[in-house]
């Protein structure tokens, strides 16, 4: 298959019995099964066995993005429920100055509700260390799929931040069936996550834990930390029959530039963790690309766009398109970069910047499966059936897999 051939959906299914999808995470994060996938062999273990299993010198890059508590409740006056669902900021439309906002902002939410909701305000009623803060909310009207909320608050002591933290509810997977309990605002995130942004987990990384890292950083792995906030276009199905026709989701990514420099170093050595690590690293190698190619100047208006990589040179070597990211900061004087990406991988994909991929089992016909099958072919569909025949858990809460195609 070349990239620009029409992808059969039905080629990417196969059947998920309702009983095999994790509706709860296991006690222990790293007593989940971990498939490993290497140069064709598979096999399993315990996710704790992990820091055996990795090839040496490798760079294992975390996206460190923290879940938010996305799912705000509301109330007419009338008494009428209300729920809106965060997505992400409009105004202001960068994540962290939203968050520190003290009396407004406004964001892009999925309303529940939305059709006995026309006009006015609605309110919800916090408490915050025996205080009371009333939240209004307006709906300003529908922008695609969503709509753009007013939030407004009069008590500048509390930030959005803390409001959404102290009265939201954890945005677990639909396919979960079930309401979000107390523990998923713990389980429904990974150890590392720093930056509030995601209405859904990076889940390869929900395996993680503290005596995990010790040991890696004993065996001498190094570790680095990316962000791209995952949003809800992630359980998107694809609908189309040919998945080119799906329109792919936005995302935005922030990288450092003392990662880039740590990653040119050793650019042959990464470890994606995750789907959402892998898009982020192929796309900054495309960014990079685009600024050799003369397509960027601006550095408030960086993009991948969904099939950027069929348009770009793609002999571009990964350290060359790192130099340009470098050079690209330096000339902007920026200690980061910030960009979209709507890239979508498909099998022909040809990827430029891991060797292996730590993530989870995944929906039948979906973008993060075809992920996959662009990484291992065909082979996709013996480590799915060992899988199931195996009696591993799937989905956002159930066992991983280290997929090394090359080893």
């Amino acid at each position: 298959m070349t990239s620009a051939d029409p992808i059969d959906i039905k080629q990417y299914w196969y059947q998920l019995p309702e009983g095999r999808i994790a509706r709860y995470p296991l006690p222990d994060r790293d007593q989940s099964k971990l498939l490993t996938y290497m140069g064709g062999k598979i096999s399993h273990q315990r996710f704790e066995s992990l820091p055996h299993l990795l090839p040496g010198s490798s760079c294992l890059a975390f996206n460190n993005t923290r879940v938010i508590q996305a799912r705000l409740q509301f109330r007419k006056p009338t008494g009428a429920r209300i729920e809106l669902f965060c997505l992400e900021p409009v105004d202001p439309l960068d994540f962290q100055q939203a968050f520190e906002t003290t009396r407004f902002c406004r964001w892009r939410c999925l309303v529940g509700n939305a059709k006995k909701w026309k006009t006015g305000a609605v309110l919800m009623s916090s408490s915050f260390s025996g205080e009371t803060l009333m939240v209004k909310a307006w709906n300003r009207g529908q922008s695609g799929d969503s709509y753009l909320i007013d939030f407004a608050w009069e008590d500048t002591r509390f930030t959005f931040a803390e409001i959404i933290e102290g009265s939201g509810s954890t945005p677990i997977p639909p396919y979960l069936n079930r309401q979000a309990e107390a523990s998923d605002k713990i389980r429904y995130q990974t150890i590392y996550s720093k930056l509030n942004g995601s209405v859904a987990a990076p889940t390869a990384g929900l395996h993680f834990t503290e005596e995990i890292l010790r040991k890696l950083s004993q065996e001498g792995f190094r570790t680095a930390e990316l962000t791209l906030h995952v949003g809800a276009g992630t359980f998107v199905p694809v609908k189309s029959r040919d998945a080119r026709h799906h329109t792919m989701h936005n995302e935005r990514v922030h990288v450092s530039r003392v990662f880039l420099e740590q990653w040119l170093r050793q650019p042959e050595q990464l470890i994606a963790v995750g789907t959402t690590s892998t898009r982020s690293l192929e796309s900054l190698y495309w960014l990079g690309v685009k600024l050799m190619e003369g397509l960027v100047f601006n550095p408030e208006y960086l993009e991948i766009l969904q099939w950027d990589d069929e348009k770009l040179m793609g002999h571009i070597p990964l350290e060359e398109s790192l130099n340009a990211l470098l050079e690209f900061c330096t000339v902007h004087e920026l200690d980061d970069l910030q960009f979209g990406t709507q890239l979508m991988i498909v099998p022909g994909y040809q990827f430029r910047t891991i060797k292996g991929l730590i993530t989870n089992f995944h929906m039948p016909g979906s973008t993060l499966l075809l992920l996959i099958a662009a990484l291992i072919g065909e082979d996709w569909r013996k480590v799915y059936a060992y899988a199931l025949e195996n009696e591993f858990r799937f989905l956002s809460y159930g066992d991983s897999s280290l997929l090394l195609p090359h080893v």
